[in-house]
């Protein structure tokens, strides 16, 4: 697996039995984002489809929207102070005539795994940069289906059998299958990396796909999929009171505690053929 993972011995009790063995644990390092040589984003993710975090990343701030925006991206050699490389700084360069981010989208200081891209944009900025409606998509999605993601992404994390520590994020198509998986330490970089893996292969606005994650559903969660185009999100565990009302605000389908043949709807839940029942 390389840097993705690394063996750790630990010490193991088991009823009162203690013994030795070796771990395996999934790799957390820091990656550089930069734009033309100048810094951007620093984020903690697992090393791996580095190229696509960074695509997604540029597609989530409403930097690019195409394939064709992006005209190169590299490891920086001589990335530390002897000239080695340690593949955590990476540079993009942006396609002629497609503008530089906005100094608002600059990161002074790295974020965890596990907190996103705090103190971002409201959901007027989210609309207002958004270049697909997502509630104007036409999908419809059987309910069958959303219940049957949470299995079918598990049985596509390969790593997680090894680690148990990783997060992962699937595109599926409307009849549940599945077109891309990434795993990560962060929620937010799976996401970025099957985004930017769907930028690459020149998917975007994914109308009709659904985005399935293994943990739970927060505002950047929501905010990554309207910039996409993705009109459906499932999550395993539940949604934070800021995602629902983005999804709400921009016509996406969000649905939380998807487990088994139950789960809960909290927006848009007409394109699962759902409606409000009428009270006894």
């Amino acid at each position: 697996m390389g840097r993705i993972t690394s063996r750790y011995r630990v010490l193991r009790l088991t009823e009162g039995r203690l013994t030795a063995r070796p771990d395996t644990l999934a790799a957390e390092e820091p990656l550089e984002i930069r734009v033309a040589g100048r810094p951007l984003a620093v984020t903690m993710r697992t090393p791996g489809d580095d190229f696509d975090l960074a695509r997604g990343f540029l597609v989530s701030e409403a930097v690019v929207g195409r394939a064709s925006e992006i005209a190169a991206i590299r490891y920086c050699a001589g990335a530390t102070a002897n000239g080695g490389n340690t593949f955590n700084v990476l540079d993009v360069t942006l396609a002629p005539g497609v503008a530089p981010p906005s100094p608002s989208v600059q990161r002074n200081f790295y974020t965890t795994s596990s907190c996103g891209l705090c103190g971002k944009a409201s959901a007027d900025a989210v609309r207002s940069a958004s270049r697909w409606r997502v509630d104007a998509d036409p999908l419809r999605v059987a309910p069958k289906v959303i219940a049957t993601l949470p299995l079918t992404l598990r049985a596509a994390q390969k790593v997680f059998d090894r680690t148990g520590g990783l997060h992962a994020a699937g595109l599926s198509h409307a009849d549940g299958e599945l077109m891309c998986v990434r795993e990560d330490v962060g929620r937010h970089n799976a996401v970025d990396k099957v985004i930017g893996w769907a930028l690459n292969a020149g998917r975007l606005p994914l109308t009709g796909a659904t985005l399935v994650v293994s943990g739970r559903a927060s505002f950047e969660l929501v905010q990554k999929a309207v910039m996409a185009g993705i009109p459906v999100l499932a999550a395993v565990s539940a949604p934070s009171s800021l995602a629902v009302d983005l999804a709400r605000e921009m016509g996406l389908t969000l649905i939380g505690f998807v487990r088994g043949s139950s789960m809960n709807v909290y927006a848009c839940g007409d394109r699962l053929g759902l409606s409000e029942p009428v009270s006894p």
